[in-house]
């Protein structure tokens, strides 16, 4: 049976069509205003009327950056988009001329699902997923189920307080692990240390234009690759945060094995050495038990359709 995937970002929309191995038939995008949710639902019906008229389908799973309420038929908070109690499965059902189950997914558990099922955690039966963007969202399997929690929100592990005290979070807390693990710590620590340490970043700000609040992820990591030492370490230092605040995850979960997804993995080994590293000098008794094997995820930018697809499908 074939499902649509619907992977909703605040400024656009990737909807594409999945048969049951994981495989995308077809895939369209619309851009959206994260202001405007009916915007968004009408950018969604249109994507699904679209591919409809050439593909018969069994489901339809939206995939939305937020808390997801037990029933996974709406949005009850999201960060980034005017979504508040919002019952987005309801908003497309009116919306599309199709009868069949309309599924809504935390983006992060479609993504990590996608991996567990056609991805890096096929062979895995318990695995721990890392979105490492803009945030840092999470995803986790236990015995081969997606953990949800009873109230739709578990595997939000970007919000582990790890710095009490620290910087402070869009959640209102301080000291979260996103604020040391994700894309958006590495430009801060970027930008900070071109302006500390003008000598050292000279390839980091001719990347950026002379600008240091100019710089990007991308331009660290291409710098990184280039073999720039501040670069390097950059990314070092990022790994290391993740592969720390990872061996806490797994004091709780011990995973068979860590996913780690988003932008930043464009990086390779510049960053799976050091979160290896980290996990390893933070995993409680270390040398007696076996430990996770760390890995990037294998289905990019798409991994939010196929698993919303899938999860629907299920």
């Amino acid at each position: 049976m074939y499902a649509i995937g619907v992977d909703i970002g605040g400024t656009k929309i990737a909807v594409g069509v999945v048969d049951e191995g994981g495989t995308i038939l077809a895939q369209v995008r619309r851009d959206t205003d994260a202001d405007d949710v009916a915007n968004i639902d009408r950018a969604i019906a249109d994507a699904v009327t679209e591919l409809v008229k050439e593909h018969e389908v069994g489901a339809i799973g939206l995939a939305a950056a937020g808390f997801v309420s037990p029933d996974r038929t709406a949005v009850t908070f999201a960060p980034n988009i005017a979504w508040r109690d919002y019952p987005l499965a309801q908003k497309v059902r009116e919306l599309v001329d199709v009868d069949v189950p309309i599924v809504v997914e935390n983006d992060a558990n479609a993504a990590g699902w996608a991996e567990f099922r056609f991805g890096a955690g096929r062979d895995a039966t318990d695995m721990l997923m890392l979105t490492v963007g803009t945030g840092l969202g999470g995803a986790v399997i236990v015995g081969g189920e997606l953990v949800r929690g009873k109230w739709g929100v578990a595997a939000e592990v970007g919000h582990m307080r790890m710095v009490p005290g620290g910087h402070y979070c869009g959640c209102g807390h301080e000291g979260c692990w996103e604020q040391y693990a994700s894309g958006s710590a590495l430009v801060r620590d970027a930008q900070h240390a071109a302006v500390a340490q003008p000598g050292r970043a000279v390839r980091l700000l001719e990347l950026a234009g002379g600008d240091p609040e100019e710089l990007n992820g991308p331009q660290v990591t291409r710098a990184a690759q280039e073999g720039d030492e501040l670069a390097v370490e950059l990314l070092a230092n990022l790994g290391r945060w993740i592969g720390e605040g990872a061996a806490s995850v797994a004091a709780l979960l011990d995973p068979e094995l860590i996913v780690i997804g988003g932008g930043v993995g464009a990086a390779g080994e510049l960053l799976l050495g050091p979160v290896r590293r980290g996990y390893e000098s933070q995993l409680s008794a270390l040398g007696h038990r076996p430990v996770a094997k760390i890995e990037l995820a294998e289905h990019g930018n798409e991994a939010g359709i196929v698993g919303a697809a899938d999860l629907a499908r299920r």
